[in-house]
């Protein structure tokens, strides 16, 4: 069978309660307010930040002072930290954001922002990527306090989700939580049904992009195999292993031959694996007849036999 390359994200699952989410944020914050690397024993990492900022001196530092003000009205439970290459961040049940500081602008990057609603769109960087989104703010600039300080409440719930949904099986109230991109996240689980809830759950013009994307799998291989592994479809035929899955992105779904490079022609994106190939489908661009003759070819060669 083709190998194929495949980043496991490992889940632990455990009975958390919501009392207990908040009793472990310390403990799951991934800077928690300890004493930084390479410093003396006695410093610690709010002690850190007000040396940096009395340090800058200027303009920059009333702006990380400012912000970090902020970030504590919105929530005063957010635990601070020193990063070890000499920069602030917080965190609340995961890391919120980190701050740096540059010659001409102070920059702040929501780890999850890709995930968060910008209806007064004060993040200006970073706009293209799958998870973080920043803030650049150059000298004279002003932020949006109310819009800025519900970014950060809504990165507290992010992360509290993520936490709650860990422990429930990737579902919250009963739905399936979006990670970042707005791929929901599902259990591993085979069939039909999964795929199912894994479409339904999907926002926007993606979700019946995909529907269209499982009718054409199943139009063109009768008897396909479903699954759902790493919060992402894959179909296969009995014997074969495994040809084609899916993951959504914040502008595009991501279709993945797995072995795609027996194709003909090629689909356009290839990457470390030798074997499989990509593409990328964005709004309104669904070429049917295309994907259609990819997976009929994908199907009668052999495939991945990686679960």
């Amino acid at each position: 069978m083709i190998s194929f390359s495949l980043q496991l994200t490992v889940w632990s699952v455990c009975c958390i309660s919501n009392s207990v989410v908040r009793t472990m944020r310390y403990s799951m914050c991934e800077m928690a307010s300890e004493k930084p690397k390479n410093s003396s024993e006695d410093v610690t990492a709010p002690e850190r930040i007000d040396a940096r900022i009395e340090e800058l001196g200027d303009w920059r530092g009333e702006k990380l002072a400012e912000l970090r003000s902020l970030i504590h009205d919105a929530e005063p439970d957010v635990q601070e930290g020193w990063k070890s290459k000499g920069f602030p961040g917080w965190s609340y049940n995961g890391t919120l954001l980190v701050g740096d500081v540059y010659k001409d602008k102070v920059r702040l990057t929501f780890h999850s922002g890709a995930a968060l609603k910008d209806p007064k769109n004060i993040f200006n960087a970073d706009l293209d990527g799958d998870k973080r989104r920043a803030i650049d703010l150059f000298e004279g600039n002003d932020v949006d306090k109310t819009a800025f300080k519900a970014i950060v409440r809504q990165a507290v719930s992010y992360n509290t989700r993520q936490l709650l949904a860990k422990a429930k099986g990737g579902m919250v109230d009963g739905k399936p939580v979006l990670l970042s991109g707005g791929n929901p996240q599902i259990p591993k689980s085979d069939g039909d049904a999964p795929i199912r809830t894994y479409i339904d759950a999907i926002p926007g013009w993606k979700r019946e992009t995909t529907r269209r994307i499982d009718e054409i799998i199943v139009e063109n291989v009768p008897g396909v195999l479903k699954a759902v592994r790493w919060n992402s479809p894959f179909y296969g035929v009995e014997g074969q292993g495994w040809f084609v899955s899916y993951h959504m992105f914040s502008r595009y779904i991501k279709v993945t031959f797995l072995n795609g490079a027996t194709l003909q022609p090629e689909p356009p994106g290839s990457g470390k694996d030798p074997d499989a190939r990509w593409i990328d489908i964005q709004e309104g661009q669904l070429d049917e007849a295309q994907l259609a003759n990819w997976i009929r070819q994908s199907s009668t060669t052999l495939g991945w036999d990686g679960f």
